[in-house]
C-alpha cells in the first residue's frame, strides 16, 4: 500500500468512523483518464458487514423513532453541502470514473434534485385516518423496512447512491451501501457530507469490497432489504439470492435502448438528441442509446448525426470507459460487427488523447445496416457505440423493439403526434421518450424500466420508491364502550 498515491486508502465507514478493514486484500483504483493508480481500497470481510449491521441496527432504534420532519432536515443541510462543493464532487466523479467534469457536474446536480425530493417526503407520506363504523377508527401510516443494503455501480459514482440515500435514511431506515469497488472515492465524500449535516453515527454505513461482500450482504440475516444496480447478469443473481432469503429487493439490471426515427423527424433535433444519447458518459448509462431503428427515408438525418459524432474531440467532450477491459471489449463488438457485414460510418477505434495516452477512451462509433441478430445489437456494449438498423415501416420498427429482452427506455423521433402516441402505447419499455435521447424522469416521477432490465416490484426513485422503502402499518381503534358490538369489532 503506497502512501505516493494520490488519494489515501479508502476505508470503511462504520458507526461514525473511519476503521481499517478485517482483510489483507487490496485492490488498486484506477483513473480511467490516463490509466494511474490513485488509491487503494480494502475488500471487506463478513466480518466487516456484521460490524456495519450491528452498527445499522443499534442506530434504527432510535433513527427510526424521530419523526420524518425532522429526520429531513438533515437532508436539507445535506443538499446545501453538496451546492458548495459541487466542484471537490465533481472533480472526484471525474477522475475516479473517466467522464467528462460538465458530465459530472451534472451528475452532482442529479443528486442535489434527489436530496430536494427527499426533502419534500413528509408532504407524501401522511397517513390516512377514517371512521369506518361507528365509534371505530381505522388510520394508515407508513414505517422503516429496517436495515437496507443498497448496491450501486461504477458509471454513476455520485447519483446513484444518492438515489437511494436520502429517500432510504428520511423514511427512518438505516443504510450500508457498498459502492463499486472501482470508484469508491465518491461515496467517501458523501459519508463525510452527511456527517457534517448532523446526520446521526450508525445511520449510514459503508463496507467496501467485491463480489465476496455482495454476496454476503444477499445473505445476512440482518438486512431487511437490499436494491441493486448494474448488469442485469448479477441483477438476477442478487435478486434471486437477496429474495431467497426472505428480503425485498429491487434489483436494476442492464438495458439495449432503441431510438425509433422517422423520416419526418427534426433533422437537426434529431441528431444532436440521438448523438448525446449514445455518447453521453461514454455510453457507460443504462439510459444510452445504442441501436437506432431508421424508418424509410432517413439517410438525411444519418448524415448528419455522422457530421455531429466527427466534431466531438475525444477526452474533451467524450470521456474515458471504466478500464482497459472495457475498452478492448466495446472495440471488440465494433470490429465483430464490420467482419459481418456492417458499415462503420464513424470509427471510434483507438483513439489518441494527447497527454493521456495511456487512458481509456473509444471515440463515438456508428454503425450503419446492422441487423437484428448481431451482437452488436442485441447486447449491451456500454460503450459510445450507435448501431443503426434500417426499417421499412414504423410496425417493422416496432417489433424489433419489442424482440429487445430488456425494457428500460424507448425513444421514437417524429413531427406527427399519431406516430408519437403508437410509439408510446406499443413499445415495450418502462420509459418513453418523444424526440428525447434520454427519457429519464425528473423527480418525483420514478425511474425504473420494465423486462430484464428490473426486478422486483416498484421502482427506485421518486414517489414510486416509498412503496419499497417502507412497510404500511393497520391500526384500527375503538374507545366508546357503548358504540356495542358489531361484525366490526
Amino acid at each position: 500500500m503506497s502512501s505516493e498515491l494520490k488519494y489515501s486508502n479508502v476505508k470503511n465507514y462504520i458507526d461514525g468512523a473511519w476503521v481499517n478493514s478485517d482483510t489483507n486484500r487490496w485492490l488498486d483504483v484506477y483513473s480511467p483518464l490516463d490509466g494511474k493508480i490513485i488509491s487503494q481500497v480494502a475488500l471487506s470481510s463478513y466480518e466487516d458487514l456484521d460490524a456495519a449491521v450491528i452498527s445499522a441496527k443499534n442506530a434504527l432504534k432510535t433513527w427510526s423513532k424521530v419523526p420524518i420532519k425532522e429526520r429531513v432536515q438533515i437532508f436539507f443541510k445535506y443538499k446545501t453541502l453538496l451546492e458548495a462543493n459541487i466542484a471537490e464532487l465533481s472533480a472526484l466523479v471525474h477522475e475516479e470514473n473517466g467522464k467528462t467534469i460538465d458530465e459530472a457536474r451534472a451528475e452532482i446536480e442529479k443528486s442535489i434534485e434527489l436530496t430536494e425530493f427527499a426533502c419534500s417526503l413528509p408532504q407524501l407520506v401522511q397517513g390516512e385516518v377514517m371512521e369506518v363504523s361507528r365509534g371505530v377508527e381505522c388510520r394508515t401510516e407508513r414505517v422503516p423496512v429496517g436495515v437496507v443494503a443498497s448496491i450501486v455501480p461504477f458509471n454513476f459514482p455520485s447519483m446513484v447512491p444518492n438515489w437511494t440515500i436520502p429517500n432510504a435514511l428520511a423514511l427512518g431506515n438505516t443504510m450500508i451501501i457498498k459502492p463499486s469497488e472501482v470508484v469508491p472515492l465518491s461515496v467517501t465524500k458523501i459519508a463525510e457530507l452527511l456527517k457534517e449535516a448532523g446526520l446521526p453515527k450508525g445511520v449510514f454505513n459503508i463496507v467496501n469490497g467485491d463480489r465476496e461482500i455482495v454476496e454476503a450482504i444477499c445473505d445476512h440475516p440482518g438486512i431487511d432489504a437490499v436494491s441493486f444496480v448494474g448488469s442485469t447478469k448479477v441483477a438476477k443473481l442478487v435478486y434471486q439470492r437477496s429474495t431467497s432469503h426472505l428480503k425485498r429487493c429491487l434489483a436494476l439490471g442492464g438495458a439495449k435502448n432503441h431510438l425509433l426515427v422517422l423520416p419526418d423527424a427534426n433533422p437537426g433535433m434529431t441528431a444532436s438528441n440521438v448523438f448525446a444519447s449514445m455518447s453521453g458518459c461514454a455510453g457507460q448509462r443504462c439510459m444510452a442509446a445504442s441501436a437506432m431503428v431508421a424508418v424509410g427515408e432517413t439517410d438525411h438525418i444519418i448524415k448528419q448525426l455522422c457530421e455531429e459524432a466527427q466534431k466531438a474531440v475525444v477526452g474533451q467532450h467524450i470521456g474515458a470507459v471504466i478500464s482497459k477491459q472495457a475498452k478492448e471489449r466495446i472495440e471488440r463488438y465494433i470490429t465483430e460487427a464490420e467482419s459481418q457485414g456492417a458499415s462503420i460510418l464513424v470509427d471510434g477505434r483507438s483513439p489518441v488523447v494527447k497527454g493521456k495516452e495511456e487512458g481509456y477512451y473509444v471515440g463515438p462509433t456508428i454503425i450503419d445496416y446492422a441487423t437484428p441478430d448481431m451482437a452488436v445489437t442485441r447486447e449491451e456494449i456500454f460503450g459510445p457505440v450507435l448501431a443503426i438498423i434500417r426499417s421499412k415501416s414504423l410496425e417493422d420498427a416496432l417489433k424489433i423493439e419489442n424482440d429487445n429482452p430488456y425494457g428500460n427506455a424507448a425513444s421514437v423521433f417524429t413531427q406527427s403526434g399519431g406516430a408519437a402516441r403508437y410509439v408510446a402505447e406499443h413499445a415495450n419499455a418502462g420509459m418513453i421518450g418523444v424526440n428525447i435521447g434520454v427519457p429519464v424522469p425528473r423527480e418525483p416521477f420514478s425511474f425504473g424500466g420494465w423486462n430484464e432490465s428490473r426486478f422486483g416490484v416498484g421502482d427506485i426513485t421518486g414517489k414510486s420508491s416509498i412503496e419499497f422503502w417502507t412497510k404500511l402499518k393497520k391500526t384500527t381503534v375503538k374507545w366508546n364502550p357503548e358504540a356495542g358490538v358489531n361484525w366490526m369489532s
